[in-house]
């Protein structure tokens, strides 16, 4: 379920093809986000979860952030 909430966000903010995002999944490298980009999906991960995400540098991947957010919610 985090999964699934996690690539929502991703697809609105990027464009890209859900089927395309797996837990291994980069944000920079494999989804071509920016600085810009990952914050605006940070703060939409936050407001979807209720968490709040000190550590932005620790979340490469996708799996980072579903593990992240696992653990706090």
């Amino acid at each position: 379920m985090v999964l699934e909430k996690i690539k929502e966000v991703i697809v609105e903010q990027l464009g890209v093809d859900a089927d395309a995002i797996t837990l291994a999944t980069t944000f920079q490298e494999d989804l071509g986000a920016d600085s810009l980009d990952l914050f605006q999906i940070i703060m939409d991960l936050e407001e979807e979860f209720n968490v709040k995400i000190e550590d932005v540098e620790a979340i490469k991947t996708v799996g980072d952030a579903v593990t992240y957010i696992e653990e706090r919610v």
